[in-house]
């Protein structure tokens, strides 16, 4: 079975760099993955992909060593085995805010007797080879969102779940839910306290802590505060600032793009 290299970059003590994918389509899926991403999202939760275009979007990053991951579009089970089905390596799910949601997410991403998840890998059979059924307990990750201040309260029962593999800070919700307001890429309290008490208590936990960050700065600033899964960029904003530069430099109105890879407010799917 071909290897999930998010596991070997972990394994060797390293940080994985995410992309995030909106657009249904799978020549930009396909063009993104020829980046020199260690992995890639396709996002069903807020994104506007539908079933069908994330199983060819996966196909497409397939092409490439790039890994494969589906955000879903929440903790239904039905959707995360069909992700799981189509090829994805990993499931990000969103809103998981105490043990028991935790524990449902890792049963449905994994065969009896870890799990529940049904049999039917009908891609990932055919992509990643017959040994899949014995082999994808071992290789599919597992990763549960922490997004809201229920999660903070019960982040140490979360963590301590049997078979995750990761946690995902959610910055948009888990600000909304501190605060009231929307926001990426903190670096005041309360925001920057709970980003970093996550992660200790991930580490703590033998468990890889991630983020969604806004911008590749404060990706690059997270992996340097000990996180090991980091999102740098999405297909839509990467497209934004691009065109935007383009636009501005061919007016003459100077080449600094002023929409961001990911801006601090949100703006689009995250």
């Amino acid at each position: 079975m071909r290897e999930n290299n998010l596991r070997a970059i972990w394994r060797a003590g390293g940080s994985a760099l995410n992309g995030w994918l909106s657009i249904p389509d799978s020549f930009a899926a396909e063009t993104m993955a020829h980046q020199g991403w260690d992995s890639l999202t396709v996002d069903m939760q807020h994104g506007v992909t539908d079933y069908a275009s994330a199983v060819a979007m996966m196909t497409a990053i397939s092409t490439t060593p790039t890994v494969p991951m589906v955000r879903v579009p929440w903790l239904e089970p039905g959707i995360i085995m069909k992700a799981l089905d189509a090829g994805a390596q990993g499931v990000i799910c969103p809103m998981i805010n105490d043990r028991a949601e935790a524990e449902r997410l890792v049963g449905a991403c994994r065969y009896p007797p870890q799990g529940y998840r049904s049999f039917g890998p009908n891609r990932s059979l055919l992509h990643y080879g017959a040994d899949y059924p014995e082999r994808a307990n071992d290789s599919v990750v597992v990763i549960a969102m922490i997004e809201t201040a229920q999660a903070l309260d019960n982040l140490d029962d979360i963590l301590g779940t049997p078979g995750l593999d990761a946690i995902y800070v959610g910055p948009a919700d888990l600000c909304f839910s501190l605060t009231g307001k929307f926001g990426f890429d903190h670096t005041e309290p309360p925001l920057y306290d709970a980003i970093t008490r996550i992660m200790e208590r991930a580490k703590a936990h033998d468990v890889i802590s991630g983020i969604h960050c806004g911008t590749a700065a404060y990706a690059r600033r997270m992996i340097d505060l000990g996180y090991r899964f980091v999102t740098g960029g999405s297909d839509v904003h990467l497209m934004a600032a691009g065109a935007r530069a383009a636009v501005l430099e061919v007016k003459g109105q100077g080449t600094d793009a002023t929409v961001p890879a990911t801006p601090s407010k949100p703006v689009g799917p995250y």
